[in-house]
């Protein structure tokens, strides 16, 4: 039997909070992830001569006068996050602290968004910050980027929030 995901009523924004507060913690992995695999393929370019070759100074100093480095290295998780974030959309309309506070993000009229649709999302969110709207709109739970992307974010019972992610 199919769910009607219209029928849940919206999230307000403390159970949003949640939320935001467990994916915040993969957020930090994610970067750390990123970071150790950037710098990993920096100090092995270094050490074999690729980049900075003639210059007697420690890899991991020279990373951290690296502009490039540093670049590159914050580009990539920028992106390696807002995949998180959008695969996870688009796939089942949960992240995983979504998962654990019951909630999806969906379209009003409960389809999943696509992934340009999440792109959007991410853009307005403005990370995370287009959730205090609730406060001011409280009565419709719906945040700015709720509005501007036509979705919602709803609470799930416990039997529909049992679906694989």
């Amino acid at each position: 039997m199919a769910t009607d995901f219209t029928l849940f009523p919206r999230a307000g924004f403390f159970r949003r909070l949640g939320a935001w507060v467990y994916d915040a913690l993969l957020v930090v992995a994610i970067y750390m992830f990123v970071s150790l695999l950037c710098s990993a393929f920096f100090i092995a370019l270094y050490t074999n001569g690729v980049i900075g070759s003639g210059l007697d100074i420690a890899p991991s100093d020279y990373l951290a006068q690296s502009m490039v480095f540093k670049i590159i290295m914050n580009s990539l998780s920028f992106v390696a996050i807002v995949y998180f974030f959008v695969f996870f959309w688009s796939r089942s309309g949960q992240t995983l602290g979504m998962k654990a506070w019951r909630l999806r993000i969906q379209h009003l009229d409960g389809q999943l968004m696509s992934k340009k649709m999440g792109l959007k999302r991410m853009l307005f969110s403005l990370l995370g910050l287009g959730n205090f709207w609730l406060f001011l709109n409280w009565q419709h739970k719906l945040s700015i980027q709720d509005k501007l992307t036509e979705t919602e974010v709803v609470v799930l019972s416990l039997e529909a929030n049992k679906a694989k992610i």
